[in-house]
């Protein structure tokens, strides 16, 4: 049965058009993966950003400790101030969240358009050129008729 599918596949897709297919399928991979690198100091960004959530996360952990050693009255304000801390972590790490999401959205609108361009590229390969002659009313297309004729 197995033998059976693959005379059905090959029938309908022959094999130098599905390797053409795969062949350009993995050449628009390779200018997705090329296109990322491309861009330097991604991984300082994202390493700044873990520090600077790590030291909020840190100081938030610091107050909670003081707020909880201190007068009451002296306590809401550093809790407060350790609120601030975790809500800067908390920023940091959507921020770094938020670019490597628009860093993806930007290589698949890249990808979209390369493969429209291509599919624009194919589409002028295979339109027939013409011979450059305008035609342009009936009467002269009647005359060249007659003339082709009388001349045979």
């Amino acid at each position: 049965m197995a033998q059976h599918e693959e005379t059905v596949d090959s029938d309908i897709f022959p094999k130098e058009e599905i390797v053409e297919v795969t062949q350009e399928a993995l050449d628009n991979l390779e200018k997705i993966d090329s296109a990322l690198p491309q861009v330097r100091g991604l991984e300082a960004s994202d390493n700044e950003m873990d520090e600077l959530a790590e030291l909020a996360v840190d100081s938030f952990k610091d107050l909670k400790e003081l707020g909880m050693q201190v007068d009451s009255r002296y306590s809401s304000e550093i809790f407060a101030a350790a609120g601030t801390f975790l809500g800067h972590a908390i920023t940091a790490r959507t921020a770094k969240l938020n670019k490597k999401l628009k860093m993806i959205e930007l290589q698949l609108k890249k990808a979209a358009l390369d493969q429209k361009n291509a599919a624009t590229n194919k589409e002028l390969e295979n339109t027939p050129l013409g011979e450059g002659k305008l035609v342009a009313d009936r009467n002269e297309l009647l005359k060249m008729l007659s003339q082709k004729s009388a001349d045979k």
